[in-house]
């Protein structure tokens, strides 16, 4: 590989040059990350300490909240580090690996979700069935391949980017390292590679929203013969579930369902994905679920109160 590159670095341009601007994304991007650890490491804690663990739909969110912190810890550290400190390179090596565990994380918490809509499926179109067809076992046979089909998706990803020859500039029009943008500094005929990306990245993304689309088009026509609360529950559920799917895969759908180039725009539909869609995720899930809500305030609450006791 030495010998097909003499680039032992990149340098992320990053969103702007602008002084003030950056000030403002290290503050916002700051608090987005700060929230991002305290809203998921707040239902890491208080599913497992709860009853709610037990059921299909926690357990999966419980997975969800930990793969959006490895997700956004792949990438949103080293941003604010660049926007603090002012310095926007990074290692050949380390690239590589951002590429891969960004990919990685990205594409199991893809698979994750796609599970939770299957759970949410077959609670409302089979609920007689549902504690048979959604049994632990099998529960765990949707993480196991969720976090196999991550792997599946992201190999290839890095294989590609490894393969690239870096011999000219080493600037890219981004803030953090992703196929793309490599795609547009390697010093070759990068065409092929670009079609394998679509079809690898691309697909995915596309398949799984395809999917997840058909599911909650065919539970919504179900939903019309259940009972009024169970259609406010139900609704409530899938609401929040839908708005986590939407905001993760509409960006994502723009930047690579499409011929491989870069646009300036993609830098800010990728933080849509890669840092404010895995920061709502908990405050969704958290402000719209009441049991989400009583199982927080019982696990804190028995907490402080127990501590003040001991005290």
């Amino acid at each position: 590989m030495e010998s097909q590159r003499n680039v032992s670095e990149f340098i992320l341009l990053g969103l702007s040059y602008d002084k003030n601007i950056q000030i403002f994304c290290f503050v916002l991007f700051l608090f987005c990350y700060i929230s991002l650890l305290v809203g998921n490491v707040l239902i890491l804690v208080s599913i497992p300490s709860s009853t709610l663990f037990h059921q299909p739909m926690y357990y999966f969110l419980s997975h969800l909240a930990s793969l959006d912190i490895y997700y956004t810890s792949s990438i949103t550290p080293k941003l604010i580090g660049d926007l603090l400190l002012g310095t926007k390179s990074i290692s050949y090596g380390n690239c590589m690996l951002q590429v891969f565990t960004m990919h990685f994380f990205g594409s199991t918490e893809i698979f994750i979700l796609a599970a939770m809509a299957f759970d949410s499926y077959v609670a409302i179109c089979k609920p007689l069935h549902y504690m048979i067809i959604m049994n632990r076992t099998r529960c765990n046979l949707l993480v196991l391949a969720a976090w196999v089909g991550g792997a599946v998706h992201s190999f290839p990803q890095l294989f590609m980017a490894i393969q690239l020859p870096f011999c000219g500039p080493n600037e890219t029009d981004h803030y953090f390292c992703d196929i793309f943008p490599l795609l547009k500094v390697a010093c070759t005929d990068t065409h092929i590679t670009g079609v394998l990306v679509l079809v690898n990245s691309g697909m995915v993304v596309l398949a799984t929203f395809v999917l997840l689309f058909g599911s909650y088009v065919v539970m919504l026509f179900t939903l019309r013969n259940h009972s009024a609360k169970e259609r406010r529950k139900a609704l409530s559920t899938c609401g929040s579930h839908i708005t986590v799917v939407v905001l993760f895969f509409a960006p994502a759908i723009f930047v690579y369902l499409r011929p491989p180039t870069t646009f300036p725009e993609d830098k800010v539909f990728a933080l849509f994905y890669t840092i404010f869609a895995p920061m709502f995720n908990p405050l969704i899930y958290i402000l719209r679920n009441t049991e989400m809500k009583n199982a927080i305030r019982k696990v804190w609450c028995q907490g402080y109160f127990q501590k003040k006791l001991t005290i």
